[in-house]
Formats: structure tokens, C-alpha cells, sequence
């Protein structure tokens, strides 16, 4: 496929191949980043981006669908099958979109949504003022304590008095475990539909190395890239028929028309991957490497929101430094390292500056890097940031980086 770009489009070509430079060198270590499969990106450019397939399996309103019908099928069983559940919508663009069509089918018009505010960890459609979700529906927020941690009394407490239609537990930016289990017995408490966005640790999830929302939430969402490792989609399930239907209904005709097959194809060459038993290895090593990161971090005397992690992130706090997480964000970038700027609890800059920054890592975790390297990386975060603006220092470490990249090249250049 490469061939045609280069002959055909040498602009568009060459950034793709900086790009993959840049994958292949830097140290990609955003949260909600990850490398694919070769095999889930040649499903993407396949043939099937050439068919529409408005409708379901065996129900579409275009002929000629009878081998995508077995695709997305296939699809469905095998995202079942991860995450031991009834139903299952493969059709969902996004994460957001996914987000947007439960709400869709489940609430009217200025119905209550209360989800995790957007500035301690929550994710934009969890109804922020900024998202159509919170333009659509009115839009109520729990958050976390000043140690990072939810407290789910106050949870419930706000619960009693907003009386949501749905309660969401999910996240963009926390670092300890959900207790599912308690948002549903606070969900049960109000009347409320309980939905469980698990975009971040899906891929721990069917792992077993976090908690399954099931049995405890009646709808679930995610995307399948960050730790899932696939493309970029979203994916809606539960084990609640009426809840099924209705969600079919808002994803098609309600909110897309034709679905893309060819990333529903690559949904499924994912999943395939992520039911082997090696998956079970990366997730595990995914939680080992970010936790021997945060250890680094800490004896270097560094803030880590919540003490820690028990997941795939940590967040690091700067409210006692006197830089900014941009600050931190573009000397780190500098160096070849590559996290994003956070807001924090108790930050009093704005989400464009920050107080902090998260950092994942499944990204590297899939190039084949252990704790050794995540100890070697946390020494030159803290060597960064303990002089923030040497601007040679990081210079000198940006070519350790891409030489430690060199070392764990996660693409070959022939298969682009």
C-alpha cells in the first residue's frame, strides 16, 4: 500500500514516514495511546472500506453484505466472549459516540446524567457543560478527595439529592480501581441505570488484572485502542435485552448510517488477539512497568496523585513545584518523551496550563519494555524535571531516548 501513497501522494507519504519515525524513536508514553497489531492495520486498508452495510447482520438495507455479515458477527461473539457478556454493538465510531448513543437510548431530553467531573479524572461526554452531553441533559459531577481517591459516601449523597436517571463510573485520568459494586448499590438506591465507561482499562479487564463491570453495571462502553491495542472504535455492551434493543436502535438508525467494516473487521482481528493467552502477559506487565515507574518517581520525591497506581497510569502532581504541567509536558517532549499536560485535585490553573500530567504505559509496555527500562525511565523524567529548564540537558537525554528506541523498534518500515 505504501507503493501507491509514494507514487501517487509523496507529500502525504513522507509525513507518514516521519511519523513512524517518530513512534519508533520517541517514548510514547500518553495513557490513552497504544501501538496495533500489523494485522488490525491491514484489516483497515483492506478492500472492505469499500462497502456499505446500513444495519445489522442479516438485516441491512444494501445487498451484497453477506461476508460482512460474518465479519461483524464475528465481531460480536468474540467481544461476548472478552468480556462474558449477552450483547454486544460493534458499530460505534468511538468511544464517544458509544457514550452518546446510550445516553440516546436510554434518557430524554434534559434527563439527569452524574458522572466524575472532567477536571478530576472524568472524560468529556461524562456530561461536561463544554460536551453536547451536557448541553443535551443536565449534567451533575462527583469528583475525588484531595488524596485521589473517590469517596463514595459523598457519591451516594449526591445521589439522594440529584436523583440521576444514569449514573456513570468511568474515567479519563484515575489511578485506583473502581468499585463497581458500590456505584451499583448507589445507583440501585436512586433508581438509576448504571453505565460503566471502561475505555482506559478494557484491555486489563478482559485480562483479569482490574475489575469486570459486570454483573454489577447494566451498560457498558469502550473503545477498543488504548489497552486493548485495536483500532480506533468504540463498542457498547450488556446483558439487558431491553436495553440491547434499544441501543441498536440509537447506534443505527439513531446516530450513524453505513458502519465502517473495515475497522469493524480490525475490532475483530483485535479481539482475537486480545482472547490468547499472551494477553494476559502484556496486561500483567502493563500494571508491573507504571508501577515500578511510580516507585522511581517517589523516591526521587516526587507528588503522585493518590500515592500511586492500580492500573495503567500515574498522574503526577506539580501544585508544590513552581513549574506547570505544560512546563512539564514540552521539557519532556524535548527529551523525546511524550505524556500530556493533566489538571490534578485542588489545581487552581487552568486545563490549557495544569498542575500535572498523566502518564501510561501500555504504549511501550507493547514495543517489549519491562521494569528495567521503566527505571531507567523514570530516572530521566525526575533528571528532567528536577531541572526543568536546561534545555542541554535535555537535549543530551533525547539522544539516550532514541537510542533506547532503537533498541525496541515496534514496526518495520517494509510492512508501510
Amino acid at each position: 500500500m505504501a507503493y501507491y501513497i509514494q507514487n501517487e501522494d509523496l507529500e502525504i507519504y513522507d509525513l507518514i514516514q516521519k511519523e513512524l519515525q517518530r513512534q519508533n524513536t520517541h517514548l510514547e508514553m500518553i495513557a490513552s495511546e497504544n501501538y496495533t497489531f500489523p494485522s488490525v492495520m491491514e484489516a483497515m486498508g483492506s478492500v472492505l472500506t469499500n462497502k456499505y452495510a446500513e444495519g445489522y447482520p442479516n438485516k441491512r438495507y444494501y445487498s451484497g453484505c453477506e461476508y460482512v455479515d460474518g465479519i461483524e458477527s464475528i465481531a460480536i461473539e468474540r467481544a461476548k466472549k472478552l468480556f462474558g457478556c449477552k450483547f454486544a454493538n460493534v458499530q460505534p465510531h468511538s468511544g464517544s459516540q458509544a457514550n452518546g448513543a446510550v445516553y440516546g437510548a436510554l434518557l430524554k431530553p434534559y434527563d439527569k446524567i452524574l458522572g466524575m467531573d472532567l477536571s478530576h479524572g472524568g472524560h468529556l461526554t461524562h456530561g461536561a457543560k463544554v460536551s453536547i452531553t451536557g448541553k443535551t441533559y443536565q449534567s451533575f459531577f462527583y469528583g475525588v478527595e484531595l488524596d485521589g481517591r473517590i469517596d463514595y459516601d459523598k457519591v451516594a449523597d449526591y445521589a439522594k439529592v440529584i436523583k440521576p436517571n444514569i449514573l456513570v463510573c468511568g474515567f479519563s485520568a484515575y489511578t485506583r480501581e473502581l468499585d463497581f459494586a458500590k456505584f451499583k448499590e448507589i445507583a440501585e438506591s436512586v433508581g438509576a441505570v448504571l453505565m460503566a465507561d471502561i475505555a482506559h482499562v478494557a484491555g486489563l479487564v478482559v485480562a483479569n488484572e482490574y475489575p469486570n463491570p459486570f454483573p454489577y453495571c447494566d451498560v457498558v462502553t469502550t473503545t477498543t485502542h488504548k489497552t486493548l491495542r485495536g483500532p480506533r472504535g468504540g463498542v457498547i455492551l450488556t446483558n439487558n435485552e431491553e436495553i440491547a434493543q434499544k441501543i441498536d436502535k440509537m447506534v443505527f438508525p439513531g446516530m450513524q448510517g453505513g458502519p465502517l467494516m473495515h475497522v469493524i473487521a480490525a475490532k475483530a482481528v483485535g479481539f482475537r488477539e486480545n482472547l490468547k493467552p499472551e494477553w494476559k502477559t502484556y496486561a500483567k506487565q502493563v500494571k508491573s512497568n507504571i508501577k515500578k515507574l511510580a516507585e522511581v518517581l517517589v523516591k526521587q520525591e516526587f507528588d503522585l496523585v493518590s500515592g500511586g497506581t492500580d492500573n495503567h497510569l500515574i498522574l503526577m502532581s506539580f501544585l508544590k513545584n513552581d513549574f506547570s504541567g505544560k512546563e512539564a509536558d514540552i521539557a519532556l517532549a524535548n527529551a523525546g518523551i511524550t505524556v500530556n499536560k493533566n489538571t490534578v485535585p485542588g489545581d487552581i490553573r487552568s486545563p490549557f496550563v495544569t498542575s500535572g500530567i498523566r502518564i501510561g504505559s501500555p504504549a511501550l509496555t507493547a514495543r517489549g519494555m519491562k521494569e528495567k527500562e521503566f527505571e531507567w525511565i523514570g530516572e530521566r523524567i525526575a533528571e528532567i524535571l528536577s531541572d526543568i529548564k536546561n534545555e542541554s540537558l535535555q537535549s543530551d537525554i533525547k539522544k539516550q531516548v532514541f537510542a533506547l528506541g532503537n533498541n525496541f523498534i515496534i514496526y518495520d518500515k517494509s510492512i508501510f
